[in-house]
């Protein structure tokens, strides 16, 4: 009798012990995931980016100009490009493309030689970062 009141303890005890063991294990939040820097994820945190703040902000600055994000790339090369507005078919002004992981980003056109272009420049490095806010 005493060997089945010891089985029916064990029994009822260690599905308890193993649950608490195994619940001490586990870490309180999951950790979250770091920011990619796959090209795609970079390019895509630029073109929300130039698109909320050159654009739908309504900054003079790109007023003559249209964001054409180029984001579905099958050359491994995301970008986005800058083009007149009233002629989006016409050679870009500017392109920001990305390559590689972690991503490598370039930046060519003329738009960066103009007095925009540093503005550019240091607001498509904040964005590929993950910063957030327009300048």
């Amino acid at each position: 009798m005493r060997a089945a009141a010891f089985l029916r303890f064990l029994s009822a005890f260690f599905p308890v012990t193993v649950l608490a063991f195994v619940a001490g294990c586990q870490s309180a939040k999951p950790p979250s995931p770091g920011q990619s820097t796959t090209a795609l994820a970079t390019m895509e945190r630029v073109a929300l980016g130039a698109n909320a703040c050159w654009f739908k902000s309504g900054d003079t600055a790109f007023k003559p100009y249209r964001l054409a994000p180029e984001l579905n790339s099958f050359s491994g090369r995301p970008r986005i490009l800058i083009v007149k507005r009233n002629s989006p078919e016409s050679r870009p002004l500017a392109v920001v493309q990305a390559e590689g992981h972690p991503a490598q980003l370039q930046a060519f056109g003329p738009l960066f030689n103009e007095p925009v272009g540093v503005r550019m420049a240091t607001d498509v490095k904040r964005f590929a970062a993950g910063g957030t806010g327009c300048s």
